[in-house]
């Protein structure tokens, strides 16, 4: 197996990831953590690898009353069914397929994005977003947060009719994040020197062996904030709200009536019984 294949999406990318995830992430790396650590047993031939368990693999959606059910959990990631998959990754290829699945199958009254997610990748989230976004009218599209809805994950959530948050549960975390590694540092304390030969006066400015010169750092920060500004867009669009109030929360999270009254939600109560309201509104 390839063990570093999800691992090298979150390396020198920018993400849409709770900052506390980004802060767990970001030590596991430290410590030269790979996929495995990172996210959990592998898959082969569509069983899990493990030594007290083989079963297969669930479907990323069900049907559950007239309600189709899909799961976003985890990290999420670009991509979709072709790559292997781990115990705490939804790729946003499966969650396309997914939804078109669910919109053109006539047993689908209602569609239920079921997510626990600190978020993930820009690469994929945005476009995601817009089609469920567009899906809107074909049949209710309801996102039930079961706990968390961060960042990439609100993304995707904010393109639903309704939002639905536990009390506990949380949504926000509106932001983008971009990390350089200096290790030049680490490079002279041990004696290593690292000769670079480039062509492009700007080919190595993210690479960890180049100190960040300040017009690295201030085209990095502007890609940064043009990808920030296009999620504000986003989630405004999709809630109805002013860009400006997107803003100013700062990429800050909400628990439960918090996120009602920020108009990041609609409303509060457990999965479960969201569920329920939801087939029971299929009449």
């Amino acid at each position: 197996m390839r063990h570093l294949t999800l691992t090298q999406n979150l390396l020198g990318r920018p993400l849409a990831l709770s900052g506390e995830r980004v802060a767990v992430i970001r030590q596991l790396l430290a410590q030269g953590a790979d996929d495995i650590g990172l996210f959990g047993r592998t898959l082969n031939a569509g069983f899990w690898q493990d030594d007290t368990d083989s079963r297969p693999v669930s479907q990323l959606s069900d049907i559950v009353a007239g309600v189709g059910i899909i799961r976003v959990s985890g990290v999420l990631m670009p991509g979709c069914g072709g790559s292997p998959w781990w115990d705490w990754v939804t790729l946003y290829g499966d969650i396309d397929a997914a939804m078109r699945e669910a919109v053109g199958n006539e047993d689908v009254k209602a569609i239920a994005l079921h997510i626990d997610s600190p978020g993930g990748t820009v690469a994929g989230c945005f476009d995601t977003a817009d089609r469920i976004y567009a899906a809107r009218g074909t049949k209710p599209i309801v996102a039930i947060v079961d706990e968390a809805a961060y960042s990439a994950a609100y993304a995707i959530a904010s393109a639903a009719d309704r939002i639905i948050v536990p009390r506990t549960g949380g949504v926000g975390s509106i932001g983008v994040v971009g990390m350089h590694v200096d290790i030049t540092g680490m490079l002279d304390q041990a004696g290593i020197k690292v000769t670079t030969f480039q062509f492009g006066d700007q080919k190595t400015d993210s690479y960890p062996t180049t100190p960040m010169t300040d017009g690295a750092a201030s085209r990095f920060q502007a890609d940064i904030d043009e990808m920030g500004e296009l999620f504000v867009a986003t989630v405004a669009r999709n809630r109805g709200l002013s860009s400006d109030a997107v803003r100013a929360t700062q990429a800050a999270t909400f628990l439960g009536q918090h996120g009602v009254a920020a108009g990041l939600a609609d409303a509060v109560m457990p999965a479960d019984n969201a569920m329920m309201d939801v087939i029971a509104s299929l009449g």
